[in-house]
């Protein structure tokens, strides 16, 4: 049966896990990056990737700056309603604890007075986008998130008369604009349509996508591998070094907007492409879906 303790201990796995491992698909991309590039942006490459195996194997956190914490959960069915009710604050409660035994650096503070209570546990912090599911099971998703690479996000709502060509632009130039500040190669969510809000909604949901994957949608995927060559023609390269790598991959999210309007929002995110994923099932059981237990 699911119980507090069950998702809570989850949770801080999830977080343990996206903190001090790469999901295979990031790694990946680095390592063909690290092949094809030579000089600076080549050693860079290889700090990064010996950067990686040593947080794998003395489980600390791949980069200083562990971020906030922003979860998506898919809420099945499980059969304990008052667990439902409580998982807001179960998972709030296992963040402020992984921040102590990780462990994570405290993050979260006040917008205004900067004051920092020390444990990543704030108004609306940690962040949790919830969606019902039909299903026997619920589905967390933990995406630590720096501030080098959130810093860089930008949402403009273009006129739909700008169409295809208005998007590009502002994708270009919104990678441009950021230079080496986020840590390239990034890895760039890309959110079209709904409303202001909703666009920069789609673009993390973007970045939870593989980047080995495409969009379903043939036309939306021939979108992510232009504009992926088109990032890398910029030159930006590794850390701003120059080179063929700027971005590791491109994945776009869209939703239907208003007729009178064409949300649009970037969200980038630095080479460490942290995610993690697990299924806690009606009956106790777990499934990590990104690493495997």
């Amino acid at each position: 049966m699911i119980d507090e303790i069950l998702i809570k201990n989850t949770v801080i796995e999830l977080l343990k896990d996206a903190s001090t491992k790469l999901p295979q698909d990031v790694k990946n991309a680095l390592q063909k990056a690290y092949e094809i590039e030579d000089g600076p942006s080549k050693n860079q490459l290889e700090a990064i990737l010996k950067n990686i195996k040593m947080a794998e194997e003395s489980s600390t956190p791949l980069c200083q700056d562990t971020g906030i914490h922003i979860f998506f959960v898919k809420i099945g069915d499980i059969g304990n309603p008052n667990i439902e009710k409580k998982l807001y604050n179960i998972i709030t409660e296992s963040v402020r604890e992984a921040t102590k035994i990780i462990p994570l650096r405290p993050n979260a503070v006040h917008p205004l007075t900067r004051s920092n209570p020390g444990d990543n546990v704030g108004d609306h912090m940690p962040y949790v986008y919830f969606t019902p599911i039909d299903a026997d099971y619920i589905e967390i998703t933990a995406m630590p998130k720096g501030a080098g690479s959130e810093n860089m996000s930008q949402v403009a709502m273009l006129n739909p008369t700008e169409g295809l060509k208005g998007i590009k632009k502002f994708a270009l130039d919104a990678v441009v604009s950021a230079g080496s500040n986020p840590c390239p190669p990034t890895i760039i969510g890309l959110g079209i349509g709904g409303s202001a809000d909703v666009s920069v909604m789609l673009s993390k949901m973007a970045l939870l996508r593989p980047i080995d994957k495409r969009h379903q949608d043939p036309g939306i995927a021939s979108l992510e591998k232009e504009l992926h060559e088109s990032f890398n023609a910029l030159g930006i390269g590794v850390m701003g070094l120059g080179g063929k790598t700027t971005v590791l991959g491109v994945n776009i999210e869209l939703g239907y907007c208003h007729t009178a309007s064409l949300p649009v929002a970037i969200n980038v995110q630095c080479w460490a492409g942290r995610r993690a994923t697990a299924r806690i099932y009606k009956d106790g059981r777990v499934k990590h879906l990104t690493f495997k237990k």
